[in-house]
């Protein structure tokens, strides 16, 4: 069975050698339903986890008493807070938008267990969907407690509009 890269190929092709005329345009518009069909679902498995410990994507399986997520804008020590905390390692670097996906930590406090979600950073405009905005938010409503992380070298107008 061939894999949706190759069926996305296929369609591709298809559209390409087909001649675009007015007894086409129903038969092309059928191709580019599919394409957008496959796209679609080839993006959606590039999110979601593979389950188990090493999980990727935005759909991680709650462990622990109680879900925490780390929201904020990209590079103001969400990674770092996360590797502090609960000894994940998330990477961290001198660039943003290092993170990509919802990357899961554990930590006990007092007998109880906390999972700790280092989120990727949100932009402005993320409730548009911007930059993969709508499922940061998304993994954000499954958490019990959202704590917004903020750099305090930057003005206080990043606080009123990552409230927004």
């Amino acid at each position: 069975m061939p894999t949706t890269e190759e069926k996305i190929k296929e369609l591709e092709y298809e559209y390409a050698r087909t001649q675009k005329n007015k007894q086409t345009e129903g038969h092309l518009g059928l191709i580019k339903a599919k394409l957008a069909k496959l796209r679609r679902e080839l993006e959606e498995q590039g999110t979601k986890s593979s389950g188990g410990g090493g999980e990727r994507g935005f759909d991680v399986k709650k462990v622990g008493d109680t879900r925490v997520g780390l929201v904020g804008f990209p590079s103001v020590g969400k990674s770092t807070l996360l590797t502090t905390l609960t000894g994940t390692k998330s990477e961290a670097a001198a660039y943003e938008f290092t993170t990509l996906t919802a990357i899961p930590g554990t930590m006990k406090y007092r007998g109880a267990r906390i999972q700790i979600l280092d989120l990727p950073g949100i932009i402005e405009g993320a409730a548009t969907g911007k930059g993969r905005g709508r499922q940061v938010i998304a993994a954000a409503r499954t958490c019990d407690l959202i704590m917004i992380v903020l750099d305090a070298g930057k003005p206080v107008t990043h606080k009123f509009l990552i409230e927004r």
